[in-house]
């Protein structure tokens, strides 16, 4: 027989560590034809931050993001961005950028200010134009404006930016600190099914609610949570890695299964958007904390099932079978209660 449950799952994740120093930094630079040049030492490993940065430079600086270069990433020619991974890299580079971008920017005004005679403070930048705020007459593009400050009166606009995790050390007697600058949250409810004749294990759906800080890019943050959760179904119900005498006996994934599209659940994300108040960008990160609740929420659903914990992942029908049988056994031993 077939039978649903539903299990909830909550977890939380460190972003930033302290104890050591995190960091990254960047330069950019308004360049001919209206376009914005990022040189950061940023890796791209099929997350997409590369997207998501050029969406935050051009929010800062007024160039379409389409409009912005990300240079050679070679760390002996531009500044450091450390690591890929651990979910850092919207939360230390996009705020690096941020930096960045705002110092370039107030450059840029008050050399647009002094050119159209106006503060500095009323010089609005957005999709690739420039205008005084106020003004019709004094508008122009950011191709035209480049042109008009490096060419007619010699003025690069460069900007560099330097994001830290602000490092603390231990209180020498009581031992305390603040192990990582950021913190997200996540809950999962996931639904199952289970063949109690089988032992095999259906995830029907998965809802999964993240707190990610300011949203960048909502698509990518879904992408991100679809991805963990479909790691998380592995985790749970499938991966086993197996040694015997220090040698693996699932050295390809004939042997160590993993989830087809077959078996990767719907994913309804929904994204909690509130913003980081330490940091210029409000971003935390969604990378890795996706996946924390995901083997916990399927488990507690499998015991909504049938009843029976999985102590021990993955959770395969052989599991689960031996997780059964030896429910049966504890009830059939159990003493009965009398009925007067």
């Amino acid at each position: 027989m077939k039978r649903r449950g539903r299990g909830i799952a909550c977890g939380w994740y460190g972003i930033a560590r302290t104890a050591a120093m995190d960091r990254a930094a960047v330069w950019v630079e308004y360049d001919d034809g209206g376009t914005l040049k990022i040189a950061t030492g940023v890796t791209e490993i099929g997350e997409g931050v590369l997207t998501g940065l050029c969406q935050i430079a051009a929010a800062q600086t007024g160039v379409r993001p389409q409009d912005v270069v990300l240079g050679d990433n070679d760390t002996a020619r531009v500044p450091e961005a450390a690591h890929a991974g651990a979910t850092r890299m919207t939360y230390m580079i996009g705020n690096a950028v941020v930096v960045a971008c705002q110092e370039a920017f107030g450059k840029f005004a008050d050399a647009m200010a002094a050119y159209w005679g106006v503060a500095s403070s009323a010089i609005v930048a957005r999709a690739g134009n420039v205008w005084v705020e106020g003004s019709p007459s004094k508008r122009m593009t950011l191709d035209h404006a480049v042109h008009v400050l490096k060419k007619e009166r010699g003025i690069v606009i460069v900007g560099s930016g330097l994001f830290t995790s602000a490092h603390t050390t231990l209180h020498p007697e009581t031992g305390a600190a603040t192990p990582w600058r950021s913190y997200v949250f996540g809950t999962q409810i996931a639904e199952v099914e289970v063949d109690d004749d089988t032992g095999e294990v259906q995830v029907l759906g998965v809802w999964a609610a993240h707190d990610v800080g300011r949203v960048v890019n909502p698509q990518q943050v879904e992408g991100q949570i679809e991805g963990g959760v479909a790691m998380g179904v592995g985790h749970a119900l499938m991966e086993a890695y197996e040694q015997r005498d220090g040698h693996t006996t699932t050295p390809a994934f004939a042997k160590y299964i993993l989830p087809t599209a077959l078996d990767v659940p719907h994913v309804t994300s929904i994204l909690i958007d509130e913003p980081d108040p330490n940091t210029p960008l409000g971003v935390k990160g969604i990378g890795e904390p996706c996946l924390t609740p995901t083997a916990p929420a399927i488990c507690n659903a499998i015991y909504d099932a049938i009843g029976v914990r999985m102590t021990h992942l993955p959770a395969t029908p052989e599991r689960v079978l031996e997780a059964l049988r030896e429910k049966r056994e504890r009830q059939e031993s159990a003493p009965q209660r009398k009925v007067a």
